[in-house]
């Protein structure tokens, strides 16, 4: 059975070893006999803004169906991973980088999309809005929408945001990601707002704030927002590092 083994990898090794040696106009005719399917990623960019989660389309520039609303998305090149062909769309689009980005799923329906045989992998995205480049949002033609005022989709697009949505409630539910949505000081009825615009109902205020300041991953401030009332609300910070060393010990972050 080691035998068997060892002679298993040096076969892989010598596979590897072979690829390695080729040239990359090699590499190109290694599968000339086979069909080419072109791959591409769509980005469900989420933002929210103090009111309610929005998310970020523009009008498609290149046809079929050119100047209908669509997800921001490009072709995956040669020479870039499907997950940096992500980031570099939602930075030539927002002009952010490092942002919260998570692989979603593959679509590959046979007839998803008129224009050539094509598979995409959507990532779904999730910014800050007041850090975005306005200019440079404004220059790709890009919008944000309310998500129930949304117009249809080019594609299957439609569904890329229903199921980006779902993955979005699930990890809400137990992950501190709603965090990556909101400035960096926020009140609690903000919180309470992003997580009600999520979820698509209303939390009773007394027990939210009682739950969110029983996590212990929140740190109070000095400082009100005055926006709202004379009185104000205390503003707070997400502590991440304490957030970490709970998860460590088994806490599980949950609403």
């Amino acid at each position: 059975m080691y035998l068997i083994h060892l002679l298993y990898f040096v076969k892989i090794h010598e596979n590897y070893l072979l690829l390695a040696s080729m040239t990359k106009e090699q590499q190109l005719h290694y599968y000339k006999e086979q069909s080419k399917i072109l791959i591409a990623t769509d980005c469900i960019i989420f933002g929210f803004d103090n009111q309610s989660i929005k998310l970020l389309i523009f009008k498609r520039r290149v046809a079929p169906f050119k100047g209908e609303w669509s997800l921001i998305g490009s072709f995956v090149k040669n020479d870039e991973s499907v997950n940096n062909a992500a980031k570099r769309v939602l930075t030539d689009i927002t002009g952010l980088e490092n942002v919260f980005m998570k692989q979603l799923k593959v679509y590959g329906s046979v007839d998803r999309d008129p224009g050539a045989r094509c598979i995409t992998v959507g990532q779904y995205a999730l910014i800050r809005i007041e850090d975005q480049d306005i200019e440079l949002v404004e220059k790709h033609g890009a919008v944000w929408h309310d998500l129930d005022q949304m117009p249809n989709l080019v594609l299957d697009h439609n569904q890329l945001v229903a199921d980006a949505l779902v993955q979005l409630r699930l990890q809400a539910a137990y992950q501190p990601i709603g965090f990556e949505l909101l400035p960096e000081k926020f009140t609690i009825p903000s919180l309470q707002k992003l997580y009600e615009s999520i979820y698509q109902k209303t939390f009773d205020d007394r027990n939210f704030r009682k739950k969110i300041i029983a996590l212990d991953v929140l740190t109070k401030l000095e400082e009100k927002d005055k926006t709202t009332s004379k009185k104000g609300a205390f503003l707070y910070k997400f502590n991440r590092k304490k957030y970490d060393t709970l998860v460590n010990s088994g806490i599980n972050f949950k609403l």
